[in-house]
């Protein structure tokens, strides 16, 4: 597969050696996806929780597939380094606007490697009481998993390797790629 067949005349698919999940497979996870929370969450108050930016694309996605009213916030996290994040170091630059005492919350995340950022999350939403607090997260490393955590909804496991498209980047680019791939070494 040719990265310029799904992004045609893109600048930055060139950049990309290989792809690993297509749009296609992308947007059919995400459907079911949609369709199993859809069923889970039927007749209750539900809270969508994402994390900028990241998790943007995904969210978009998957809110058009849930087929129950929600309601949206999200929350950002400061990029310390690598060596700070390793450590579990987060700051939390945007909170919430909802409160979420009392509502069933569903955290969504575009990716979970070490656990640690998502481990503090969850530790401070926890704190504020929800009804109920799950985690949807659409890319999981699970070889790199540092902290263990109840993801209840999961799109796909990759590689541990250095991914970008469908919202992750790398340097703030590559988010807006319809497909996940690996850059070529030159890209980085």
């Amino acid at each position: 597969m040719n990265p310029s067949d799904f992004f045609p005349y893109s600048e930055i698919a060139k950049d990309v050696r290989e792809i690993l999940l297509t749009p296609e497979q992308i947007q059919r996870r995400v459907a079911e996806l949609g369709q199993q929370i859809s069923t889970d969450y039927v007749a209750q108050d539900l809270l969508v929780v994402g994390v900028l930016k990241g998790v943007l694309m995904f969210m978009a996605d998957l809110l058009r597939q849930i087929t129950i009213p929600v309601a949206v916030d999200f929350i950002a996290v400061s990029s310390y380094s690598p060596e700070a994040r390793d450590k579990g170091f987060v700051r939390l630059v945007k909170d919430l606007e909802i409160p979420i005492t009392g509502r069933n919350v569903l955290f969504i995340e575009d990716v979970v490697d070490t656990g640690l950022t998502l481990n503090y999350l969850l530790r401070n939403l926890r704190a504020r009481n929800p009804a109920s607090l799950e985690v949807c997260v659409m890319f999981d490393k699970p070889v790199r998993r540092l902290v263990e955590l109840p993801l209840r909804y999961k799109g796909f496991d990759i590689p541990d390797q250095f991914v970008v498209g469908y919202g992750l980047d790398y340097r703030e680019k590559y988010r807006n790629l319809p497909f996940v791939g690996l850059l070529k070494a030159e890209a980085f």
